[in-house]
């Protein structure tokens, strides 16, 4: 099912009145759930999209790009990933959205080649409307930044590197 026929399916959705649709195929899964008129007359239509046994080719999606490109990164340069090794890797504690400063006009908390000690804050994770510090767990010197500026971040996804020589 591609991006067209899902939108498609989402306005036959509003137009019919339905509250809730489910739609179960071979290869995907699809709930679009309708939440009734605010005060400015406007419908919220939420839609949550499953793969079922195989991932599907994300044709039509506007973000494949930064998802391929760590990819490529990594196929390139597989020298790079075993010297890292050497380096402890910071990872995320929650899901949230990523920011290496405390605000917009504050500088970054930390930069590649800082010297950090344990409790250091090395990022926040914004994760429901609340600013979570992130502190070094290690002492030693930051080598590498792994996640951009307001990027989402997975639980245990890594973060920093750290070299604790």
């Amino acid at each position: 099912m591609d991006l067209k026929e899902i939108q498609n399916l989402i306005k036959f959705v509003a137009k019919s009145g339905a509250s809730e649709v489910k739609l179960e195929m071979e290869d995907v899964k699809i709930t679009i759930k309708t939440v009734s008129e605010d005060k400015n007359g406007e419908t919220t239509t939420y839609v949550q999209q499953i793969p079922m046994n195989q991932p599907m080719p994300q044709q039509g999606i506007a973000a494949p790009q930064p998802a391929a490109t760590p990819v490529e990164a990594e196929v390139k340069t597989p020298a790079a990933t075993e010297d890292d090794s050497k380096y402890i890797t910071v990872k995320s504690p929650i899901i949230g959205t990523f920011y290496r400063k405390p605000s917009p006009d504050k500088p970054n908390f930390v930069e590649v080649g800082d010297t950090i000690g344990k409790g250091d804050v090395l990022c926040i994770i914004e994760a429901m409307k609340l600013f979570n510090e992130i502190e070094s767990e290690v002492s030693g010197k930051v080598v590498k930044v792994l996640v951009d500026e307001s990027s989402p971040v997975e639980f245990d996804q890594p973060l920093f590197l750290v070299d604790p020589s």
